[in-house]
């Protein structure tokens, strides 16, 4: 059974390395366990599957800011950004994004993984910037079987 997901895997890593690329985990890396990571997003959040992978985080941190209205562009940064804060970043580091317009920015960070039964799990925080004006929020996300995030509620 292991042999034949194997090999629908690369099959399907095979299919897609012309468009978006396979990558390897570097929360999972960070856990402790070895897991081959999701779709990468581009330095702009987008590539096909990102609104796949984004989708779980049902809006993000952004969704706890009710003084920021982004653009569908701007949250999709946004939310790419939360994506690869949680996937890819050491805790501490910080993944930045910048609107279209640049009237907004943020700054996305997570915390050390965690496991919670079978899930990798981190903390994180979004700082959002419009006009200077800083909003923060902070929350916590598990990683799916699909290399998704979903945002905890």
């Amino acid at each position: 059974m292991q042999r034949l997901s194997m090999m629908v895997f690369a099959g399907i890593c095979s299919a897609l390395v012309g468009v978006s690329g396979c990558a390897t985990s570097g929360a999972g890396a960070q856990s402790g366990a070895n897991s081959i990571g999701p779709l990468a997003l581009g330095e702009t959040g987008t590539s096909r599957g990102a609104e796949a992978l984004t989708a779980s985080l049902r809006g993000g941190l952004l969704s706890d800011i009710p003084e920021v209205a982004l653009s569908g562009d701007d949250t999709r940064l946004a939310l790419g950004a939360e994506y690869r804060a949680l996937e890819y970043k050491k805790a501490g580091e910080t993944v930045t994004w910048e609107g279209t317009d640049g009237k907004e920015r943020g700054e996305v960070s997570s915390g050390q993984p965690y496991r919670v039964g079978t899930q990798d799990c981190r903390q994180y925080s979004h700082t959002v910037f419009v006009n200077g004006q800083p909003y923060t929020a902070r929350g916590a996300a598990c990683r799916n079987e699909d290399g998704s995030w979903a945002r905890l509620t």
